[in-house]
């Protein structure tokens, strides 16, 4: 996608860069600021975590780890090249770590994540005003992963392999970061490229779709007829039983 910048009526192709030429550093320079305007690439999010790492026997971090609307757990990993090389595979790993993760676990994680910022407010009440959910309200906190891959652009193989995620109910999405050089100062044009949003509503209407029609079909493919045998009736399984046992 190309941006222009109109003045006195003519159109001015922006020049696209990359965050390497601009020096812009991936965790000291687009993760803070990303962090501090998280809908760019997670709209309706609130970030509990930066470079989140509490498991044992592993050195690896989360770049973001937020929460959403619906009380879900985002994780959000950031690339500045134009490959995002592996970076799904690493997101998925870390979705698994985090899966059993409790609402006080997060209150914790939220909390240091405040104290760390100076901001002195109680995190728990914080994230149950985001949420809008009374604590009671939460017995299936966490129960769905969102990933959120944010990058300068996406390889073939890990845009096929987030598209085949999502066709099998992995709530994953690719925004591409594009940078461009105006007079000087670095615009980064922000685009959910996976799903596309237009799409986004048929996509998942036609996975439930689906998902209803294999259910339907496995029902179908059931054996339900019933026997007779010594003046009782039997399914398949249970003549079975009575025959050999």
């Amino acid at each position: 996608m190309a941006l222009y910048n109109i003045s006195e009526k003519i159109l001015t192709t922006l020049e696209k860069t990359s965050f390497t030429i601009e020096r812009l550093q991936e965790r000291y320079d687009l993760q803070e600021a990303i962090k501090k305007n998280i809908d760019i690439v997670a709209p309706g999010c609130l970030v509990i975590s930066e470079e989140f790492s509490d498991w044992e026997d592993s050195r690896r971090r989360i770049d973001l780890l937020a929460i959403d609307k619906q009380a879900n757990l985002v994780v959000i990993e950031l690339k500045r090249d134009e490959i995002g090389a592996h970076m799904e595979l690493q997101a998925l790993r870390y979705a698994a770590m985090i899966s059993t993760m409790s609402f006080a676990k997060a209150c914790e994680y939220y909390q240091a994540y405040l104290w760390k910022h100076g901001i002195d407010e109680n995190a728990k009440e914080k994230l149950l005003d985001f949420v809008e959910l009374e604590e009671n309200e939460l017995a299936d906190f966490g129960k769905d992963i969102r990933i959120v891959l944010a990058s300068a652009d996406f390889s073939k193989e890990l845009t096929t392999t987030a598209i085949w995620l999502r066709d099998k109910g992995v709530d994953i999405r690719c925004v591409r970061l594009t940078p461009y050089n105006f007079k000087g100062e670095v615009l980064i044009n922000a685009e959910q490229i996976i799903p596309v949003p237009e799409l986004e509503e048929y996509q998942v209407r036609f996975r439930e779709k689906r998902t209803e029609q294999i259910i339907s079909s496995q029902k179908s493919e059931r054996d339900y007829s019933l026997y007779k045998y010594k003046g009782k009736t039997f399914n398949k399984r249970k003549l079975a039983l009575e025959l050999f046992t």
